[in-house]
């Protein structure tokens, strides 16, 4: 065993590069198992192969459904170095091989193919490459079935095969995880959805979860993670401590904000103005959009300077100094504003040396994608939440209200639709039940997680007039001064059951509100607000109810 040539089995859908793989395989002396089309493909690039078939003594049969699947192929994968294993392979005639490359027929994507049927996903479901791979897992061989994987083993056979058995047992690991996936993919299309599989690596830990007692507590990536620009893992931290738990909760609560403030503008305006949001515990506390992004953050922070100390920002445009002084300084009087996270497209260097914090507790985020977000930026993957004993599973929240289909809407000016769209994506990404209300393009009070709606509709008021008596205190101004919501947009992210809700805000000189409709007492909203002189636009319940974080 130790002074024969080690052998490689090289069997692959997906050609790309292979002959690189096996040339440097080559080069270190060793011997290369092939067959089918990897055997062909490497022969003409005159690398020398020896056939499965001349292994195995039979030829691929069944449309080459058969070609690995055969006991000297497995049996050279799973023996153990033992005198009683390998007395067996040399009865049989069974070489030892040392490594599999495999990868699979191309099942996910076949299943993606809108035209795909339960044949052609069958003829694209692989057996011999994960089985391969699972043998020679088992065996303790090498086993590389992700492509990324090739020049890394190379380098490690080269460099001496440190760490033998932690790296092969990584490899092994990742192989039963890829094959586990693949499988349940299939498991899921013939079983239309009956059995669901998750699966994900993880990304990074966090130093305890939501709170210290929880630990450990990890970000987990999904498979498709790449796909979505901006998915969590795909923004790069520029400055700051690593991030915990609440800040990456923040900022996926964050992104279902501006991104539906960016999406809402784009659907109806056909543009995406610039946009700052301020949130405390995932809600937004402030809001400001503009065609400024100096006025966009100042229409943020006082939406609730109070709130938003210690708070996280996103913002959908660059972070330069200016940008940086208004965020820390503006309204803040001698002080220095603290801020958990801020996440923008991008960071002058300037801009974090002002912004960093001792002990990097103000983590900075960038992600060129969040730049001008709009409709192609809502996340579209499905949601999953876990229930005691199993989880859930829906739909993203990917709703956009068109307002030129709304009674009234052709009647209001461009700046009061402009607050009927900013009102919505806040409130409908805020924790139900929430009422939202928004002036001038900006947030002056989010009433959430309310148990009713009328106690949603006072806490709205009531948090715009402490923003508003806040701000005033900041200016040394003393006297009790309350929010100006006269033409203020309110939204309610669903139907009113009874009057009593729009009578506070109508009283307190709210003009437009934007609900849904199917509660048994519309008629006496619709005609309390036709009464006072309110516009009131409404869609049916089912189509535009905006419950987020139930």
């Amino acid at each position: 065993m130790q002074n024969r040539q080690k052998v490689a089995l090289i069997s692959v859908y997906n050609k790309t590069g292979i002959e690189n793989f096996a040339k440097s395989l080559v080069d270190l002396g060793w011997k290369i198992i092939s067959s089918g089309g990897t055997a062909k493909h490497l022969l003409e690039a005159e690398i020398k192969v020896t056939d499965v078939a001349d292994i195995t003594g039979m030829q691929a049969i069944l449309s080459h459904r058969v070609v690995t699947l055969h006991p000297k192929i497995h049996g050279g994968l799973l023996a153990l170095n033992t005198p009683e294993h390998l007395a067996e392979l040399e009865k049989y005639d069974i070489p030892w091989i040392d490594m599999v490359c495999a990868d699979f027929y191309p099942l996910e994507k076949e299943i993606d193919n809108p035209s795909a049927s339960r044949e052609s996903v069958l003829e694209k479901t692989d057996i011999g490459g994960p089985a391969m791979i699972r043998s020679g897992a088992k065996g303790g061989r090498i086993v590389v079935c992700d492509v990324s994987d090739r020049t890394r083993v190379i380098e490690w056979l080269k460099n001496g095969e440190p760490d033998r058995e932690k790296f092969l047992n990584h490899l092994a690991a990742k192989a039963e995880a890829t094959i586990s996936r693949y499988c349940s993919l299939s498991g899921e299309y013939h079983s239309h959805g009956l059995y669901k599989g998750i699966f994900s690596k993880q990304f990074l830990q966090c130093i305890y979860g939501e709170n210290a007692y929880q630990t450990p507590a990890f970000l987990y990536r999904v498979h498709d993670a790449q796909k979505d620009p901006l998915a969590i893992v795909n923004w790069k931290q520029v400055a700051g401590s690593p991030m915990s738990y609440n800040n990456i909760c923040d900022i996926d609560r964050m992104m279902q904000t501006i991104t539906h403030i960016g999406a809402g503008m784009e659907k109806n305006f056909g543009k995406v103005p610039q946009i700052a949001i301020g949130a405390k515990h995932g809600n937004a506390c402030g809001a400001g959009v503009d065609e400024s992004e100096v006025r966009a953050v100042d229409k943020m922070l006082i939406g609730d300077l109070r709130a938003i100390f210690g708070g996280s920002v996103m913002l959908n445009f660059n972070v330069d100094k200016k940008i940086a002084e208004e965020l820390i300084h503006k309204y803040a009087g001698e002080n220095r504003r603290l801020l958990d996270v801020v996440a923008a497209s991008s960071f002058s260097d300037e801009a974090i040396e002002i912004l960093s914090r001792k002990k990097g507790k103000c983590r900075l985020l960038a992600n060129p994608a969040i730049l001008k977000a709009g409709l192609s930026s809502l996340d579209n993957q499905k949601r999953f939440r876990y229930v005691r004993g199993g989880f859930l599973k829906q739909p993203n929240y990917t709703f956009v209200p068109e307002l030129s289909r709304m009674p009234f809407a052709k009647e209001l000016s461009r700046g009061i639709l402009d607050s009927v769209v900013l009102a919505w994506a806040i409130g409908c990404t805020s924790n139900s039940n929430t009422i939202t209300i928004v002036k001038e393009g900006r947030l002056f009070g989010n009433g959430v997680g309310q148990q009713d709606r009328i106690g949603a509709a006072k806490l709205a008021i009531f948090r715009a007039d402490e923003a508003t008596m806040f701000n005033c205190v900041r200016q040394d101004l003393t006297q009790e001064i309350k929010a100006d919501l006269e033409n203020a947009v309110v939204y309610s992210d669903s139907f009113f059951p009874f009057p009593d809700a729009p009578e506070v805000l109508i009283n307190r000189g709210i003009k437009t509100i934007f609900s849904t409709s199917g509660s048994i007492n519309d008629e006496k909203i619709i005609e309390l607000c036709k009464s006072k002189g309110v516009n009131l636009i409404m869609l049916p319940d089912s189509e535009a109810r905006g419950f987020y974080q139930h």
